[in-house]
């Protein structure tokens, strides 16, 4: 009797010894193999695809997704499920594509209602950090054979770019639930002959049948109406109404990251739009088009949007904002046409796009260039100037959550998810850092995650009623007493730093162990020569290349250590800025602000994106208001006129206090210089020497969360409202 545990015959195995075949050869003989780190070879993650999962008749799914994961060790490739206790590993963008991976537990599924049909089931893993080191000894992934268990050759499922839980006939695209995703799709444009099948995401019969008509075979008895356009200028879009259609032709000057938002009211699976934001100009006035973008029916045009392109996009609804400028977002009946897509479309021989190409003509690219830029953080429209409190069907309006809440908010945040918050606090520090956090040293990409399984995940939610774990919330938290040894290997004296003076009072002072006895003695020391009988907080090395200004409120120690929690894993990182376009870098760049890519490419590299010069930013810690719960925002003030968050904002002056430049969003006045080196512009020093008014001061703070994948969440703050800027009907 031939061993139906040999790996499939239909293709002649390569000469190398193979990790995959091996493990499926292992399966054979027992139902769960557990690998050690000695025995689990990496695989590299190749492809990551998504779609419903199958409802089992009394069973409640974990999860409204499944995920088959296709992987290869450099010899074969093999198509698996990730185990629904993973799932969190792809929402996380954890496990991800161009990845590698080690395979700790699996496991082979056969289907008990199909013949001929099982696949392997990853159970545990481990990601790897960086790069894939299989991928780069690879030279061709495609050409390399598919591992099937012998006797399941001839299974079409297995053979075929369809879900391996056979009662799902297509993938869904992995962030969305608009974008087409299968063969037929990424391997162009179907014919005017073709007949579409089962395009439709609802899964009950009858199938849809798309038949694509080609214009030539628009028959005129049909009585099809001409397409007409709309186009609007930028000098003419302040006066159109709310919610007016229009079209819009433009030079794209700055393309925002793809984020995703949850599809508010859907009751049935979990489903998520994506969205980016766009800059663009048409010469009519120094006023920029600010477009919100939605993907819908065209991801290829969608993620090629970028700077120096001319944009095209029909049926924008507008959108007016009371004090700000206007913009322009999606509606469903919106088309977008980049460069490259815009030959033979009827709006070529309209006069407003001819005048719009006419005026192109007289610009210079590297003038345009300096004024371009890619990614990074970016919200719009900014805060109303007074906080009203949300009503329920209030749907434009921030959500004003409790502390306990955001925490919650915080754990269950998925990849490039954006959502706005508001919370009741009172700022308690402000720490003054130089550079944001280094997006090598975070998540996926700087570290290992260990093995995940059903019960490793669920023993990641803290015990609430226990303080020494309920910092733990999220995998990014450090509780208190880490913080604080951190620190206290990283501090320095800086003997040399000398103090500067406001109205008597130091506006720098040296570090001290606050909380030790060591520290006490240095204080009582400092005081001395100082004479100054309240010293707060000073300056503070945090390691020998940056020095970190902070300030903090009289009661802030004693409360920290009372703390149930402190969530202080958010922050500002090189994501979060964005970065000149150059066409040397159009691809990595493209790539970068992009969503994680669902089918690994050559194209595809790992490289990362140049750090940039950051102007600094500060780190405020925000404590809830009946104080139990303390979160760390980052405030990254807009310093520049020609930074892409500088466009629609409102420059009011203001003294460029901390409580005036956190309400404002800026400093003022904004910079003119690439290199933040105008004068002009308030030190650090010197806005921190303002904090002491931050002390027992009762604010709403509304905050800007994204995930930016594995372990880096983006917490930045937008505004903050003192009581008297707040209305309570």
């Amino acid at each position: 009797m031939e061993d139906d545990s040999s790996c499939s015959s239909a293709v002649t195995g390569p000469a190398q010894v193979s990790f995959l075949q091996r493990t499926l050869e292992r399966l054979s003989s027992t139902q769960c193999l557990k690998l050690t780190a000695e025995e689990a070879s990496p695989v590299a993650v190749i492809a990551l695809q998504r779609y419903l999962s199958e409802q089992t008749e009394g069973q409640q799914q974990p999860d409204s997704y499944s995920y088959d994961v296709t992987l290869t060790d450099g010899v074969w490739r093999a198509k698996c499920v990730v185990h629904s206790s993973l799932n969190h590993l792809v929402h996380r963008n954890t496990l991800r594509t161009g990845a590698d991976i080690s395979i700790a537990q699996c496991s082979f599924v056969y289907n008990e209602r199909r013949l001929g049909h099982g696949y392997m089931c990853i159970e545990k893993l481990r990601c790897g950090a960086g790069r894939s080191e299989v991928l780069s000894r690879v030279k061709d992934v495609s050409a390399l054979p598919m591992l099937v268990k012998h006797g399941m050759e001839r299974s079409t499922v297995l053979q075929s770019d369809v879900p391996l839980q056979v009662s799902r006939k297509h993938y869904l695209s992995l962030w969305n639930n608009d974008d087409p995703e299968g063969d037929m799709w990424t391997s162009g444009c179907p014919s005017s002959d073709t007949v579409l099948d089962e395009i439709c995401l609802n899964p009950r019969n009858p199938a849809s049948v798309i038949t694509v008509v080609s214009p030539k075979s628009v028959l005129p008895q049909w009585g099809l109406p001409e397409v007409s356009y709309q186009f609007t200028t930028r000098s003419e879009l302040d006066k159109l109404a709310n919610n007016a259609a229009c079209d819009i032709i433009g030079l794209v000057t700055f393309v925002g990251r793809v984020e995703r938002v949850k599809s508010k009211g859907n009751k049935g699976p979990e489903k998520f739009w994506t969205y980016r934001w766009v800059h663009a100009v048409d010469g009519t006035t120094e006023q920029h088009f600010i477009l919100e973008i939605f993907s819908s029916s065209q991801p290829e045009i969608f993620s090629r949007i970028c700077p120096m392109t001319y944009l095209v996009c029909t049926q924008m609804r507008v959108c007016q904002v009371e004090g700000a400028l206007p913009y322009v977002t999606s509606s469903c009946e919106t088309e977008m046409f980049i460069t490259g897509y815009h030959k033979g479309q009827p709006y070529v021989s309209d006069p407003r796009v001819k005048s719009f190409i006419q005026w192109t003509k007289t610009l210079k690219d590297n003038v345009i260039l300096q004024k371009t830029a890619v990614g990074g953080h970016y919200c719009y429209p900014r805060a109303p100037k007074i906080f009203s409190q949300p009503t329920a069907d209030a749907s434009g309006q921030v959500p004003l959550v409790a502390a306990a809440d955001l925490k919650k908010e915080l754990e269950t945040l998925q990849y490039r998810e954006h959502k706005k918050l508001a919370i009741q606090g009172q700022i308690t520090a402000v720490r003054y850092m130089n550079s944001p956090k280094s997006t090598e040293s975070q998540g996926p990409e700087g570290k290992e995650v260990p093995d995940v399984s059903a019960d490793a995940h669920e023993q990641a939610v803290p015990d609430t009623h226990n303080p020494t774990t309920a910092e733990q919330t999220l995998s990014a938290i450090l509780t208190s007493e880490e913080i604080l040894a951190s620190r206290r290997k990283r501090r320095m004296r800086n003997a040399e730093q000398s103090s500067l003076s406001h109205g008597g009072v130091p506006a720098k002072r040296r570090a001290r162990h606050e909380n030790t006895e060591e520290g006490r003695g240095q204080e009582e020391e400092e005081e001395e020569e100082e004479g100054v009988q309240d010293v707060e907080r000073g300056l503070q090395l945090q390691n020998q290349a940056s020095d970190v200004l902070s300030w903090e409120s009289s009661g802030w120690l004693k409360q920290r250590q009372e703390l149930c929690q402190h969530l202080c894993g958010g922050g500002l990182y090189q994501d979060s800025i964005s970065r000149r376009f150059t066409f040397d870098e159009k691809n990595v760049l493209l790539q970068w602000s992009n969503l994680q890519a669902m089918r690994w490419t050559p194209e595809q590299t790992a490289d990362m994106t140049p750090p940039v010069v950051s102007p600094g930013y500060y780190q405020i810690t925000i404590l809830g208001i009946n104080k139990q719960i303390a979160v760390d925002a980052a405030y990254f003030p807009v310093v520049r006129s020609n930074e892409p968050r500088a466009v629609g904002l409102l420059q009011d002056p203001h003294g460029n206090t901390m409580l005036s430049c956190l309400s404002s969003g800026f400093l003022c006045p904004l910079s003119d210089t690439e290199d933040n080196s105008d004068a002009s512009l308030p030190a650090p020093e010197e806005i921190l020497m303002t904090a002491s008014e931050l002390e027992d001061t009762h604010m709403v703070c509304i905050l800007d969360l994204c995930h930016l994948g594995g372990d880096k969440v983006e917490i930045l703050i937008n505004k903050v409202y003192r009581v008297t800027e707040v209305s309570l009907e």
